[in-house]
């Protein structure tokens, strides 16, 4: 799994990344929030992302708030990594969209533990977001079953819900205007 670190000192961004490599973790690391913001918009963005607090450019607060403002299915689970440790902080953090929160100087087995719960909640969620993919094309398929094509009986046209249009079945057979109609070759013709 792909973690981010976005932290600009460079002992703890160092000491963190050596120990998610340690553990078998694919890291990215940066100094700046700017940075963390571009690699966390990018396709194939890590799925966790360990942010410090303050940060130059971007604080990890404000990168927070844009990851979770993107409204992805599967956005990256986010945990902040700072010195600030009142309760006012780490309200505030949360409420930025931070999923865990961890302070400074960390502990490597509470690290380890916590990206262990991010990685199991990430897994999770690409689960879901990927049964509900599939039940929605299922959803889709029945609703395309149920519904009725209607043929004009002059010219053999069929309506298109889809686009509102009367198209030939040439057209359709050629340009598949209608997912319901499943081109294939009947036996009889096979055997011609």
């Amino acid at each position: 799994m792909k973690i981010l670190i976005a932290e600009d000192e460079f002992t703890t961004r160092m000491m963190v990344q050596v120990c998610l490599e340690n553990w078998g973790y694919t890291v990215t690391s940066v100094t700046n929030g700017e940075e963390a913001w571009l690699k966390l918009q990018n396709a194939d963005a890590p799925q966790i992302a360990i942010l410090d607090w303050e940060m130059p450019e971007l604080d990890g607060i404000e990168v927070c708030r844009r990851v979770k403002e993107m409204d992805l299915e599967n956005p990256p689970y986010v945990i902040l990594l700072t010195g600030r440790d009142s309760n006012t902080d780490i309200v505030r953090g949360f409420d930025a969209g931070a999923d865990d929160y961890m302070t400074k100087p960390f502990n490597d087995n509470e690290l380890q533990a916590r990206v262990r719960v991010a990685e199991r909640l990430v897994r999770t969620q690409t689960s879901l977001a990927s049964t509900v993919y599939e039940l929605k094309e299922a959803l889709n398929q029945l609703e395309m079953l149920e519904t009725e094509i209607n043929v004009c009986s002059q010219c053999q046209s069929v309506f298109s819900p889809y686009d509102g249009d009367w198209h030939s079945m040439e057209e359709i057979i050629n340009q598949g205007a209608d997912p319901r109609f499943i081109v294939s070759t009947c036996p009889g013709c096979q055997r011609k």
